[in-house]
């Protein structure tokens, strides 16, 4: 998937549950050891809850221990982008969705090898397709 989609906060409230559009459309954050996919340890592909886009495998998925899901890497270098987040006095790398700009959550440097990388990922910006 990479046609752009753009909708007005309208349109996304009414796909969206209100949990949803706080975390996705308005850079929210869920409580950790809360959201649907902190513990989720079936095999499938993690997607962008408000258009779909594949973005996570289940083989990239971690316990970090930090109650949100966490990933080592996108599905595809593509399916994400990220943007430096200064918000809350400090300078994070906020993670996206390529197709819809949807906020995703974080990346962080203190991720187990081969990357390196942490994906820290609000289970509110996830839909979850299990593999057959």
């Amino acid at each position: 998937m990479n046609q752009r989609i753009s909708k007005t906060d309208e349109e996304w409230r009414q796909v969206l549950s209100p949990e949803q559009f706080r975390v996705a459309r308005k850079k929210g954050t869920e409580r950790p050891f809360t959201g649907a996919y902190w513990d989720n340890h079936e095999n499938g592909v993690y997607r962008c809850v408000c258009c779909g886009n594949d973005l996570f495998d289940s083989n990239a998925k971690f316990d970090s221990r930090t109650g949100w899901p966490s990933f080592i890497s996108p599905i595809s270098e593509p399916s994400v982008t990220t943007k430096t987040d200064s918000s809350f006095f400090m300078k994070r790398t906020e993670v996206l969705c390529s197709v819809c700009d949807a906020h995703l959550g974080h990346v962080f440097n203190d991720g187990p090898k081969p990357t390196g990388l942490r994906y820290c990922i609000n289970s509110a910006s996830l839909t979850f397709s299990k593999s057959k």
